[in-house]
């Protein structure tokens, strides 16, 4: 590979970006596991997937959020759309934010998305990679 290249190795191309979006643990099923909204911030976001900073209310779900018997369903607040995006999605991993402040990074792949709701990410992806 030519110098001052880089490989996406990613099947879906990412954009870093931070953008508001709700949160629900759920179970395998898609029924609450857990009644509460949380509220938290996107790093990046891709077709397949996104980076999410949030709150995690138990420690104790980090082996059942990896092994999927907790998934989260999100809802992405994509700027120009009076409607979020939702899907359903699984943890590929998970680690401390802030020492201390409960919040996690959360590297989550969409298990369950609509086509449309795809599009409008790819759409998003490509208006924010086009020079301003």
């Amino acid at each position: 590979m030519p110098q001052g290249y880089e490989s996406e190795r990613r099947e879906f191309v990412r954009v870093k970006t931070s953008l508001s979006i709700r949160y629900k643990f759920l179970n395998q099923s898609g029924d609450d596991f857990d009644e509460k909204i949380y509220e938290g911030v996107t790093q990046n976001l891709s077709g397949g997937g996104l980076l999410l900073t949030g709150k995690i209310p138990d420690l104790g779900w980090i082996p059942d959020l990896l092994m999927q018997k907790i998934v989260i369903g999100v809802n992405i607040m994509l700027p120009d759309s009076p409607e979020p995006i939702k899907a359903l999605t699984r943890v590929a991993w998970a680690e401390a934010f802030e020492e201390g402040s409960g919040k996690f990074a959360f590297g989550l792949m969409f298990r369950e998305i609509t086509k449309e709701a795809q599009d409008k990410i790819f759409r998003f992806i490509i208006k924010s990679k086009m020079p301003s």
